[in-house]
């Protein structure tokens, strides 16, 4: 459609024959003259949405009208050409009506500087009325950011979730600090309710503390809602209140959709009991399936090297063979991803990709550590993936690995044989620091005595048992003393270290190993990455189908925002193991229990 003709004069508005002389786009002619019979009886140019008629009508301006106080009725007349230097009023868009808890719908004149700065509010997403979300103590105690992540949409805040939050605000638990911290962003909203033009029934912006993402409002319970639940909930309960606080909200306002969310699994099975919506929180949650997760492994087609040969480089540089190649895979590739390329009859080919640079990419060949002669510490790859999780922890360029994989594919062994190689043999780094959270499988057996390492060393099982698979594989000609000073040296050279003792430590020149790490929280997992200092190298370990942390899932896991937030990388690397190596017994228990 062309541009509509351009102002003669700086600030002045089009006439309203200007407006409507601009040439239309071809259509059919019961609709064309439509909109000709429409624009002659209104004598000022309105913005319209895309619909299946015109909201020009001479009925929907009755309906605006009918809805808007007679200020905003009156200045829907055509203005007068303003006299040049004066801010010429804009004319009235036609926004969609959506019912709040408040006193009016969410209408108002867009001025001429907010026109020209481009400061309207604007919401993104879908069209349609914004929804209201009321959320539960348990959304903000495990987000303490939740109420700036719901985009364009509102919050609804029960007076019964601040009495929650009064009641965990002391003790220095995570969850303590997480209220705290939400009652000082709630006092930071709050900080002109109290005065006398404010008006609480009006809402909050959420955006005035500087998160402009947030383009909704807050709203408090501010009286006693009427409502009757069914006799089996006690109405003293706090969770019942908020169903009751959802229900009556529902009734309030019925063009509206009102959602409860919550991360109480029974919460919302009885808020659909009884017929109220009900949604968990997602926006924690790195991935919203497993399967997408980034395993770090591209199997190539058979004809790679058939539709990328043309410029095809190739050179050798200690030992080690490098491949540029340009062609369509190339865009799918990401930095330090391993590709293979296995085909009935043929030698496969294993290697990794090092530099992606526009539409080229460097691809070098591994370091076989299958074979006995280039074992690490007496361990040597069983497997595909084993050979390129040893080639990760080897490289001396990759500071941040982490390996994932069920039970008894040797992440641990694997990963404790490379450290004690570059620790004792290679003198990369000074010392080992294996750490894990402290979450028991079953009951809590109570207080343990000792120092900080004898209270962790009944959660160290697995280490000890790798520790003895090492030893048992060293040189048996040296004699039991020799072994014993052998597992005294090993042993000098592990330190184990609790995660609560963690805030503000920098690790120099040393290996970490953080062990079980699908337990960790996204933030325990940036306290712990955080800690590594010059040299360091971090490695963690986990299972994503073992997570013993209450309200944690696999795609909400430290150990999944990790690898999903370090892909890419040229200093980081990811292997998901596939194949368990520990015995029959095991792998068959992993498959069918």
């Amino acid at each position: 459609m062309p541009l509509p003709k351009p102002p003669a004069k700086r600030a002045d508005m089009l006439s309203a024959d200007d407006f409507t002389s601009q040439p239309k786009p071809a259509k059919s002619p019961a609709r064309s003259s439509t909109r000709s019979a429409s624009a002659k009886a209104v004598r000022q140019p309105v913005l319209e949405l895309v619909g299946k008629e015109p909201l020009n009508t001479p009925a929907f301006q009755q309906a605006v009208n009918h809805l808007t106080p007679p200020a905003r009725a009156a200045s829907t007349h055509a203005p007068a050409m303003p006299k040049r230097g004066t801010a010429s009023p804009i004319p009235p868009v036609a926004e969609k009506i959506s019912d709040t808890p408040g006193i009016s719908p969410r209408t108002g004149v867009a001025t001429a500087s907010s026109a020209v700065q481009g400061n309207t509010r604007r919401r993104k997403g879908p069209a349609g009325p914004a929804k209201l979300f009321v959320l539960d103590t348990n959304v903000l105690l495990h987000d303490p950011m939740s109420l700036f992540r719901f985009e364009e949409h509102d919050i609804y805040l029960p007076m019964i979730t601040l009495e929650e939050l009064d009641g965990h605000k002391k003790g220095m638990t995570e969850v303590a600090r997480n209220a705290r911290q939400v009652s000082r962003d709630l006092d930071a909203l709050a900080a002109d309710m109290g005065r006398a033009h404010a008006d609480p029934a009006a809402g909050i912006e959420l955006s005035k503390t500087g998160h402009k993402d947030a383009r909704g409002k807050l709203y408090f319970q501010t009286m006693s809602l009427d409502v009757q639940l069914p006799m089996g909930l006690p109405q003293g309960k706090a969770d019942n209140q908020i169903l009751g606080v959802v229900q009556a909200l529902r009734e309030q306002h019925p063009p509206r959709e009102v959602a409860l969310v919550s991360k109480d699994i029974n919460m919302r099975i009885k808020a659909r009991a009884l017929g109220l919506p009900a949604e968990d929180y997602f926006n924690d949650k790195t991935l919203e399936d497993g399967d997408l997760l980034y395993t770090g492994v591209l199997p190539l087609p058979a004809d790679f090297w058939e539709r990328h040969a043309k410029g095809i480089e190739s050179w050798q540089q200690g030992g080690v063979t490098f491949y540029r190649v340009s062609g369509p895979l190339v865009p799918s590739l990401l930095v330090n991803q391993f590709v293979y390329l296995e085909s009935p009859g043929v030698t496969p080919w294993y290697g990794k990709v090092t530099e992606i640079t526009g539409k080229s990419a460097v691809l070098k060949t591994l370091k076989d550590f299958s074979h006995q002669k280039q074992s690490v510490w007496g361990v040597a790859a069983r497997n595909r993936e084993q050979n390129f999780a040893l080639n990760l922890l080897m490289d001396p360029e990759c500071d941040f690995v982490t390996l994932t994989g069920s039970a008894g594919t040797g992440k641990t062994l694997m990963t404790l044989a490379a450290a004690l190689s570059q620790v004792l043999d290679d003198r990369r780094y000074t010392e080992i620091i294996v750490t894990r959270v402290t979450v028991p499988v079953g009951e809590d057996i109570g207080f343990l005595p000792g120092t900080e390492e004898e209270k962790m060393s009944p959660w160290m099982g697995a280490l000890d048992d790798n520790l003895e698979v090492l030893a048992r594989g060293g040189d048996s000609s040296s004699g039991e003393w020799g072994r014993a000073a052998a597992n005294d040296l090993v042993r000098s050279k592990i330190k184990i270290k609790s995660m609560n003792f963690m805030r503000g430590r920098t690790f120099l020149n040393k290996i970490v190993i953080i062990d079980e790490a699908q337990n960790l929280t996204p933030k325990q997992m940036k306290t712990l990455i955080t800690r590594a200092g010059p040299g360091t190298k971090i490695v963690c370990l986990g299972n994503l189908a073992q997570i013993d942390t209450p309200y944690l899932t696999e795609g909400s896991s430290g150990l999944t925002y990790a690898v999903d937030k370090f892909k890419g990388w040229p200093h980081s690397g990811h292997v998901t193991l596939a194949r368990g190596e520990r015995s029959r017994l095991a792998d068959f228990a992993s498959e069918v229990l």
